[in-house]
């Protein structure tokens, strides 16, 4: 495994996310307190957090949690699943279990960093784009062309992080069978499954559609709990999964055993928390659909159709990364740059910016945004 880069959002959020005074980047949905989530526990939850020992827990995961997580699935047992501190060290550990030197992966761009980084430390790997110019549509054709005989992954990731794109079913379907066909795990990246615009857009999940599928998903973005570090992967192929707790004896062992509890009241209440979520989201969309048309001249926007980041272009003659630097340093509003979603696989724009839409306080950051805006003029 070589040496892996500079993770370049965290990089640049521990210069900015706590210390910009508007914070219209994030990519997770609104948190709430620990009284507010331990006032929905029910009296056995309840129960086990009160009575809670500060010891060592299970690798795999606390089997109370890993049976709330498979009750998320049609075709998930308990023992199907893993847990992992977050969803990082789950991207990281599959990749590493999954494929060596030999072997060859397929990665859509543009993406979450490690979904390539960490991949392309292990082994040759072919990026396919999403389209930008059509909707990020993502070409099946183009990616089945990707393919090599060697090829052990395809990871994919819907509803996407930045642009939101939420592709069809029927290519998630006719995708994973061409993966299942030629002896292909599936990793798709689920974490913002449960905040699509459009319920009936809602795609499945992989690992109900194949038994080689990894579905990763996580408290952190749908459920708006990042600080829980609680993730997982549902995958029917026991021996993978007795592979990937391997692994995890050389990370973290096992999870944090009050976040276990959390994260099982969370999933416990999952249709409440991520109603209020959406909610949250369909009550910021048509501000930024006002702040985007009053800025018409310099933004082409449109909003995501799930998950709570956006991808908007800039058309300021600035650019993109000046543009945002000028932002946050003068007017404390945090933006994502497009250089932070490049990829060395593909070619990707370079006047796009992610934009949060899942927080509370909204409108002041958009004041203090069109404010320094109309300043410049």
């Amino acid at each position: 495994m070589t040496q892996l880069p500079d993770f370049r959002l965290e990089t640049y959020f521990s210069r900015w996310e706590f210390t910009a005074r508007h914070h219209l980047t994030a990519s997770d949905a609104q948190t709430m307190a620990m009284s507010e989530l331990l006032a929905l526990a029910g009296p056995e939850d309840r129960h086990a957090w009160e009575s809670l020992t500060l010891g060592y827990t299970e690798t795999f995961g606390d089997p109370a949690l890993r049976q709330a997580v498979a009750g998320l699935y049609e075709h998930v047992d308990a023992d199907d699943v893993i847990c992992f501190g977050g969803a990082q060290e789950a991207i990281n550990l599959a990749m590493q279990v999954l494929l060596g030197p030999a072997d060859h992966a397929v990665v859509v761009t543009p993406n979450y960093q490690s979904a390539e980084t960490v991949p392309l430390s292990l082994c040759e790997v072919t990026g396919v784009a999403l389209d930008a110019g059509q909707d990020w549509a993502l070409d099946l054709d183009e990616l089945t062309a990707a393919l090599r005989p060697n090829t052990r992954v395809v990871s994919v990731n819907f509803p996407n992080n930045p642009t939101g794109k939420v592709i069809d079913a029927a290519d998630l379907r006719r995708l994973a069978r061409i993966c299942d066909e030629r002896g292909i795990h599936l990793f798709s990246d689920e974490v913002y499954r449960g905040l699509e615009r459009d319920p009936a857009r809602t795609l499945p999940q992989v690992a109900d559609l194949s038994e080689r599928a990894l579905s990763l998903n996580a408290t952190s973005k749908s459920f708006g709990l990042p600080g829980l570090r609680i993730g997982w992967i549902a995958c029917r192929d026991r021996e993978l999964r007795s592979r990937l707790e391997r692994a995890k004896h050389y990370t973290t062992i096992c999870n944090s055993a009050p976040s276990e509890i959390l994260a099982r009241i969370a999933l416990g209440n999952r249709e409440s928390i991520l109603a209020r979520n959406r909610a949250i989201i369909a009550a910021n969309l048509p501000l930024f659909d006002a702040f985007f048309a009053e800025f018409a001249d310099l933004f082409e926007w449109r909003a995501p159709d799930g998950g709570c980041v956006a991808y908007p272009r800039y058309l300021g003659p600035d650019g993109v990364e000046e543009f945002c630097t000028g932002l946050v340093e003068e007017a404390g509003v945090l933006l994502l740059p497009a250089s932070i979603y490049r990829s060395e696989l593909t070619p990707t724009p370079t006047d796009r910016f992610r934009i949060g839409v899942g927080r509370c306080g909204t409108e002041p950051a958009l004041d203090a945004f069109a404010g320094w805006l109309k300043g410049r003029r």
